[in-house]
């Protein structure tokens, strides 16, 4: 709707997870070499954590997508089923083309596990990794679930792992996995993202702005402090106050944005 307005491409706040926006701070940067490492050294399991709004869906989004599918094959999983068998059931059907079976007798834990294995050995034959990947997992409540997943940890040759798990959660998944210790002893990576710092908060507004097409600056310093402390740099939190100030800058018909727009936009937003 503004797009046109401020020259750009196309939005460059939107909170979907596009693995073009991904602004590479310190923290992610260290998130995304040391989860990249886990996944190309086979190291079985790692765990990233990180606040509300932080971003972890887009790292994990831009961590499936730079290992390519020539030479891994990968279930994202974003909301964790409530029950081990669905969980089970939800990567192995991201995982084969095929129709999974319909039969009870056939949707047994056990039975889907068998079925994984089969496809976790086809993959390691025709020379591809396997990569799963659970988001949200921190909304998983029931210690069975873990359980399961942990066992997948036990397809493994003598040398390696035929997948690598990778459990992407809110801070409190920290805790649930410390509190189970045979899956805890299993984590080989562990990660943390943050809130931004401001000179963080500021750069990563410029750089979706420059993905997005944008070739002026429109945000002034002042605006990008003002930001900054409205958000406490929680990155969806940016993403909003930079598109409702966007939005509001257009109809105003300002020439940029300066901390009066902001604030103007964090008494709508409730945050002013």
């Amino acid at each position: 709707m503004y797009e046109k307005y401020w020259e750009l491409k196309e939005k460059p706040f939107k909170n979907t997870p596009d693995p073009r926006f991904l602004y590479h701070s310190p923290m992610h940067e260290e998130a995304l070499l040391k989860l990249t490492y886990a996944v190309a050294e086979g190291m079985g399991a790692a765990l990233l954590s990180g606040v509300f709004g932080c971003g972890k869906t887009l790292l994990g989004q831009a961590i499936l997508n730079d290992l390519g599918a020539e030479k891994y094959r990968m279930a994202f999983i974003n909301h964790p089923p409530s029950t081990s068998a669905e969980i089970i059931r939800a990567i192995v059907r991201n995982l084969k083309a095929t129709n999974l079976p319909e039969k009870m007798n056939e949707l047994m834990t056990d039975s889907l596990l068998e079925i994984l294995q089969e496809i976790l050995i086809a993959n390691m034959q025709a020379g591809l990794e396997t990569v799963v990947l659970i988001d949200e997992a921190h909304a998983i409540t029931d210690d069975r679930i873990f359980d399961s997943l942990r066992m997948l940890l036990n397809f493994q040759l003598q040398n390696k792992f035929l997948l690598t798990l990778l459990l992407v959660g809110q801070p409190e998944i920290r805790q649930k996995v410390s509190n189970l210790k045979q899956l805890e002893q299993r984590i080989a990576i562990r990660c943390h993202l943050d809130h931004f710092k401001e000179d963080e908060t500021a750069s990563y507004i410029v750089h979706r702005l420059k993905v997005a097409g944008c070739e002026k600056e429109i945000f002034t310093p002042d605006a990008l402090q003002k930001i900054h402390e409205f958000s406490t740099g929680i990155p969806r939190k940016i993403n909003h106050f930079c598109d409702l100030s966007l939005l509001t800058g257009m109809g105003k018909k300002t020439k940029s944005i300066d901390a009066s727009l902001i604030i103007q936009s964090g008494k709508e937003f409730g945050s002013a």
